[in-house]
């Protein structure tokens, strides 16, 4: 399989990192194929321009890389941290160009006259990672987990992605080396769960 890993931290020695590090030297010993994107490391413009926002426009060239990879992607791995509830601004400028329509959704013509989605990616699964320095119960009962929502609902499942999984590592900025060693393991057994080996 072929899967499309997206980090985005604007630290190269942050968590977040070490999460991409451990994920795809599992997914590599499980014998898939790893397309990686560091956003911060890379300088992606997270800026839609106006002209850019057709169906039909011209791309840039990174900008329709990035959509050939995020098309034929057979898994997709996001990894990033919890900033008021919504991932970095480059992460959601990359989701705003890359996942457009004709690469990721497209609209078909409903009973009423509106524009019904149609998921095109051919992923069958994605996972997100999140690092987090709000506790998960806190974090559930009083802001509802919003990047649940926003993941799950608002992109993955809307561009075609039937199998969403998500998992949280909190509270980082307290936690010890023991507990990140214990949740890299996690990630490693999470995403060797979801991409088992491909031999």
């Amino acid at each position: 399989m072929k899967i499309l890993v997206v980090v985005a931290n604007p630290n190269r020695g942050s968590f977040c990192h070490a999460i991409g590090d451990a994920v795809i030297g599992t997914l590599k010993g499980n014998g898939h194929d790893v397309v990686y994107h560091d956003l911060y490391a890379e300088k992606f413009d997270p800026v839609l321009p106006a002209e850019e926002i057709p169906k039909d426009a011209q791309l840039d060239p990174v900008v329709r890389k990035h959509c050939g990879e995020a098309a034929s992607a057979d898994g997709i791995v996001i990894v990033h941290p919890d900033w008021w509830g919504q991932p970095p601004a480059i992460l959601k400028g990359w989701v705003d160009r890359v996942l457009r329509q004709g690469v990721a959704y497209e609209f078909k013509a409903g009973d009423g006259g509106e524009g019904l989605p149609v998921g095109l990616l051919k992923a069958r699964a994605a996972v997100v990672f999140n690092t987090s320095n709000t506790p998960h119960k806190r974090e559930l009962e009083e802001f509802g987990d919003p990047l649940e929502n926003l993941w799950k609902n608002c992109i993955l499942n809307f561009c075609g992605v039937p199998a969403f999984h998500r998992c949280t590592y909190s509270v980082i900025i307290t936690s010890t080396l023991e507990q990140r060693r214990a949740w890299l393991d996690d990630a490693r057994r999470f995403a060797s769960e979801v991409f088992p080996s491909a031999r």
